[in-house]
């Protein structure tokens, strides 16, 4: 028996180690089966080299647990060591300078240490008091007899011969006090679950039930007989679908995996991208476009992150951009750089290359199915709109590429990419100063007078009723040249598109003056603006407009659009008076009584505030009364 000191120079190593190596103890089992499962590939590679010439056998890796010993043991049949190699790669800790690394750990923060010190295999000390390795290597010959190491926790370890007589290493973890969930079948099937799902190497644990017909037996109702049986339960699908040629898949595959991923998530995708990248960088991949909610912040998370087929989070910022965290599925990339835990990422060029070129490949996709399907991109526009509009919003490149597949959607349900709708739209909707004006609703139903205004003069009006449309009107007007859009309830219709030929107003500037005066006086509103204007007898008498400019700034405000340095924007409309209305012209007749006067004023600006939804309350139990008098 050999009995020494783990090269390491100081004594609190393993402490840190146990409290601070990763965030979460439960890692140690990702760690420790992805070192089995390497120790397995590199057994195949040396086969396909010529360099083993044994028998392979089984190279299932097998996770054991024995609740009386209180032992948790994963088992392969890789390459396995020799003690040389134990020396080197388990004693020396597999890193240069042990103050160095304790100098780093102490002054920054654990996230900050990307994995460069291969401490995976002493994960296993912060949930275990002992760690035993017992191994023998593939190796033939003098010197390659198997080894049996142990270590309680301290720098102390002891190591000797052992009686193994099978290739490979068991790695067998006595559980801790603190620790003994990790002796909970269902805690291990969890977590295999989750970090090891789709590893390249069988991984077997415990058992599970299935049924197997009886042949010969029948019930007494003639039908075959069953009974239950146990097998091993291998845990992974060794070959996921990213990892397949895309010619060799049909839709059909990709549906199934994506049900395999999200087995709980009812709702079919809408299409997918297969990532297949070789250079400057590998990344393979498959990400689905599901339908996006108007609440587009509980879709997040579901991308998933593996490097070589282990899981490593589905918190995927700074790999992706932001916009694409909306998607669902998977990516598979050995060259994104992760810290100690693989729990984070670091902002590096690579990672910046690799989220370009997922943007690219997602813009790519929307372009291609536009472009040779647009009938079924249109039925699809509604559910990824959102997405997209995000994308523009967030991704200056994207907003770029996505200016030729953007759609817009007008009020009659057609759609028109902004180029198109520009054409649509050029001569009735171009104001005196020859600029294309692009009409808007945010809540049919709400403005619905606004809109039946511009139906009867043959305006074109486009429905904008996203959480982001906001932000995105603003962006449009910086792509699209000579074109403004305005929201119908903005101004009066005249006005929107001014055309130069003014209406002549019925009423004299003395009847005007008179007029606004009891106006004002009536209402006594510090909200209103009174503006009169020469519109057609048929347009209401009173009208409530909201003015573009404020209610833009007002609406991104609310949404955190960093306005809070010039203060709320106070609720600003405007009353426009529409001077050549019968009624309006009644008000300002001589024989008209002031009560008489004031009531209708009062009711025709009630009805002005009905059609925006304005009117509430007392306000509105009023409105109704004086409702039932003026009819009586």
């Amino acid at each position: 028996m050999v009995q020494g000191k783990i090269n390491v120079q100081t004594e609190n190593i393993f402490p840190i180690i146990k409290k601070f190596l990763y965030s979460d103890h439960e890692i140690f089992l990702r760690e420790l089966v992805s070192n089995a499962v390497d120790a397995t590939q590199k057994l195949k590679a040396l086969a396909s080299l010529g360099t083993f010439k044994g028998e392979m056998g089984d190279l299932t890796i097998r996770i054991k647990i024995d609740r009386e010993q209180k032992t948790l043991t994963v088992s392969d049949a890789g390459i396995g060591m020799t003690a040389e190699e134990v020396e080197k790669y388990i004693n020396q800790i597999a890193f240069s300078s042990a103050e160095e690394f304790l100098k780093k750990f102490k002054n920054v923060d654990a996230s900050t240490i990307i994995g460069h010190f291969g401490l995976g295999f002493y994960s296993s000390f912060m949930v275990a008091d002992r760690v035993d390795l017992n191994t023998k290597t593939y190796k033939k010959g003098g010197g390659t007899k198997a080894v049996k190491w142990s270590c309680d926790g301290s720098p102390d370890y002891t190591m000797e011969e052992s009686d193994r007589s099978a290739r490979g290493t068991d790695v067998i973890l006595h559980i801790a006090e603190d620790s003994v969930e990790f002796l909970e079948e269902q805690r291990i099937l969890t977590l295999l679950k989750k970090y090891c799902r789709f590893l390249p190497v069988p991984i077997e644990f415990g058992t599970e039930s299935y049924s197997e017909k009886i042949e010969g037996e029948k019930d007494e109702h003639g039908h075959d007989k069953y009974e239950t049986r146990q097998k091993p339960r291998i845990i992974n699908n060794t070959n996921p679908l990213w990892k397949k040629a895309p010619v060799d898949l049909k839709d059909g595959d990709y549906l199934d995996f994506y049900r395999e991923l999200y087995p709980m998530q009812f709702e079919e995708p809408l299409f997918n991208i297969h990532l297949n990248v070789d250079y400057p960088f590998n990344l393979t991949g498959i990400l689905y476009f599901p339908k996006v909610k108007n609440n587009f912040e509980v879709q997040r998370d579901k991308i998933q992150l593996y490097s070589n087929q282990v899981f490593i989070t589905d918190s995927v910022e700074g790999v992706v951009p932001d916009f694409l965290t909306l998607l669902h599925g998977v990516i598979d990339s050995p060259d994104i750089p992760l810290n100690v835990s693989r729990s984070y990422l670091q902002s590096d060029a690579n990672v910046k290359k690799i989220s370009g070129h997922i943007s690219k490949k997602v813009a790519d996709k929307l372009e291609e199915i536009f472009s040779n399907r647009r009938d079924e991109f249109e039925q699809k526009w509604d559910d990824i709109r959102i997405f997209i509009i995000y994308g523009m919003l967030t991704d200056e490149k994207f907003a770029e590429r996505a200016m030729k597949f953007i759609l817009l959607k007008n009020t009659q349900g057609k759609y028109f990419t902004p180029e198109e709708y520009k054409n649509h739209i050029s001569g009735l909707q171009t104001d005196k100063d020859q600029k294309l004006v692009c009409l808007y609703a945010s809540d049919a139903d709400a403005q619905h007078t606004y809109l039946e205004d511009a139906k009867e003069r043959g305006y074109d009006v486009l429905l904008l009723d996203g959480p982001l449309d906001n932000h995105f009107v603003n962006l449009l007007e910086q792509k699209l040249e000579n074109a403004r859009f305005t929201r119908v309830d903005a101004d009066v219709m005249d006005k929107l598109i001014d055309k130069a030929d003014q209406m002549p107003s019925k009423l004299s500037e003395e009847e005007q003056k008179q007029l606004r005066e009891f106006i004002e006086k009536t209402l006594d509103n510090k909200e209103f603006i009174v503006q009169f204007e020469s519109l057609n007898s048929d347009a209401m008498p009173m009208i409530i407009t909201r003015p573009e400019f404020m209610r833009r700034m007002k609406d991104m405000q609310m949404l955190g659009g960093g306005m809070q340095a010039f203060g709320m924007f106070p609720d600003s409309y405007n009353l426009v008076v529409n001077l050549n209305h019968p009624l309006v012209e009644q008000l300002s007749a001589s024989g008209t009584a002031d009560e008489t006067r004031e009531k209708l004023i009062r009711q025709l600006f009630d009805l002005a505030l009905l059609s925006q939804n304005l009117l509430k309350g007392e306000k509105l139990t009023t409105f109704v009364k004086r409702s039932v008098e003026l009819i009586g």
